[in-house]
């Protein structure tokens, strides 16, 4: 992939053009200082779902190779990343009543988890619900975790179930996933409500009203425009890409890049290798993949051992077929461009570990520095990947809560 020259406002910076390769050592000085003088967030793991699991500690290092894990918080603390979203994942079930009151038993089962996992380890790692939570956390050399949920389908159509969420902690809520649920449609499923419903409208406002981020990953391009028609705060895309460098329809054209720094929000970058870049086509491991997945399609009534097994099986096909990652190199790209169409104060990153995040360089947790380091040899500076490892979130979630104080109460 070419790399991407940006001719930026801010003096001296050339974004896009490595720094001279004459002393590699003092660069890595440079990028490890500033990675560990900024706070670093990641917006979006699916760590929980692992958490949930009988054996799983998050409290002692795991090896990625061998049990497929991510995040836990010694790799955090090796990769100095202080905080991150853990995602309460829910995924897409029938919309009727059996299916809203088992999603919901599913959700506090997930809130329950994280709250007694964290607080088992009060040495480590605290709970957040605000960005002054995460910056006090780092001061005591703690990891911050903040609660999002992944997948409005988790309110079902019980829109009070918002404010009982964000009392429970959760920040924001990612308003769809792979298929259509009763808010929006989704952008890997068929058109259904051509967008926003009128539940999904009332969502939104109720969002704001909140103080709860709305989370427009996963959602069909007319859900997005729709949700920035009426939203009264700022949006984020907690795990999303540059369709411009990866034709995904997960990821964000430069249209919607520009629309997002036109609301305020945030795109938080993500790293899982095929929204980072295409994927070469294998018939005989697609083919793999796709019956495994129907075979393990319901997670919210998977027993342990199917997903175990799930995982064993994935692993196999993995080792079968192994697939090529993209690279550092790559995420920074997406981090240029997206730079370049809607500027450094809207731009943040969100891995997807857990969920399939992990590129070839920053394969887990401990190993986030490199991305600062891939920055810092780009030309950014101090500053601006402050606001990309945080800054720019911490932002947007202090005007979503301002706005809401405006709503009487």
């Amino acid at each position: 992939m070419n790399k991407i020259t940006l001719y930026l406002s801010f003096p001296l910076i050339l974004i896009g053009c490595n720094m001279p390769a004459a002393n590699p050592g003092k660069i890595e000085k440079k990028a490890a200082r500033i990675h560990k003088e900024v706070l670093t967030i990641d917006s979006h793991t699916d760590t929980p779902l692992r958490m949930m699991i009988k054996g799983f500690d998050i409290g002692v290092k795991h090896d990625p190779r061998r049990d497929f894990s991510k995040v836990d918080f010694p790799r955090m603390k090796e990769g100095g990343l202080d905080g991150a979203f853990f995602g309460a994942f829910v995924s897409q079930g029938p919309r009727n009543q059996q299916g809203y009151e088992k999603v919901k038993k599913k959700i506090l089962t997930l809130f329950d988890t994280i709250d007694n996992t964290v607080l088992r380890y009060p040495g480590l790692a605290g709970l957040a619900v605000s960005p002054d939570d995460a910056y006090r956390l780092e001061k005591e050399g703690k990891r911050a975790v903040f609660i999002g949920i992944e997948n409005g389908y988790a309110i079902g159509k019980d829109i009070d179930l918002i404010s009982e969420y964000y009392r429970h902690g959760a920040r924001y809520i990612t308003l769809c996933h792979t298929r259509n649920n009763d808010i929006c449609d989704s952008s890997t499923d068929t058109v259904g409500f051509n967008g926003l419903s009128h539940f999904g409208k009332a969502v939104v406002a109720e969002m704001n009203r909140t103080g709860m981020m709305i989370d427009i990953s996963h959602a069909s391009d007319k859900s997005f425009y729709d949700v920035l028609s009426i939203t009264k705060a700022p949006v984020i895309a907690s795990h999303s890409c540059a369709r411009a460098l990866c034709n995904n329809p997960r990821n964000l054209s430069d249209e919607m890049l520009r629309a997002l720094a036109e609301n305020g929000g945030v795109i938080q970058m993500c790293i899982l290798s095929d929204y980072v870049k295409a994927p070469e086509p294998n018939a005989s491991r697609d083919s793999l993949l796709d019956a495994l997945h129907h075979k393990y399609h319901d997670w919210d009534s998977a027993t342990e051992e199917q997903i175990r097994n799930y995982r064993k099986e994935r692993a196999e096909i993995d080792a079968q077929f192994p697939v090529k990652l993209a690279t550092v190199a790559d995420v920074a790209d997406h981090i240029d461009h997206i730079v370049k169409i809607a500027g450094i104060d809207h731009v943040g990153i969100g891995t997807d570990f857990d969920g399939g995040g992990g590129v070839e360089g920053c394969f887990d947790a401990s190993e986030m520095g490199n991305i600062t380091l891939e920055l810092v040899k780009r030309g950014y500076s101090k500053d601006q990947i402050r606001k990309i490892w945080g800054a720019n979130l911490m932002r947007v979630m202090n005007e979503v809560a301002e706005i809401s104080m405006r709503y009487d109460r």
